[in-house]
């Protein structure tokens, strides 16, 4: 994680070394943790390609030619944006880390 000028804490957009004892932690087994973070991630990722089809499909006219297309300075600086935005993965470890995901397992509760 990193800082920015507001002090706000970031995630990191590179991968990152991590030690797999910290997975655990919370839900006692690794294997259970990765099934945690690896849904988050799906929906993380699912929420960003709504947003990004939602933003581009206002440039998106019936009578589009292939000029029009490549021209168009603001969809390529907003795919830009995207690119550069840290992977969902990043993400959903961090809030995991964090203790910024919500999860049950109902057979735990049951036993």
């Amino acid at each position: 994680m990193t800082q920015n000028n507001n002090d706000k804490p970031t995630v990191a957009s590179s991968t990152v070394t991590r030690d797999l004892r910290e997975f655990d932690k919370t839900t006692e087994n690794t294997y259970e943790s990765l099934v945690i973070i690896s849904k988050r991630a799906n929906q993380i990722a699912s929420n960003i390609k709504e947003e990004l089809h939602g933003k581009l499909s206002e440039f998106t006219n019936s009578n589009d030619n292939l000029e029009e297309v490549f021209e168009n300075r603001e969809q390529i600086e907003i795919s830009k944006f995207y690119e550069k935005m840290p992977k969902p993965t990043l993400v959903a470890i961090d809030e995991f880390l964090h203790d910024k995901v919500y999860f049950r397992n109902p057979a735990k509760e049951e036993a």
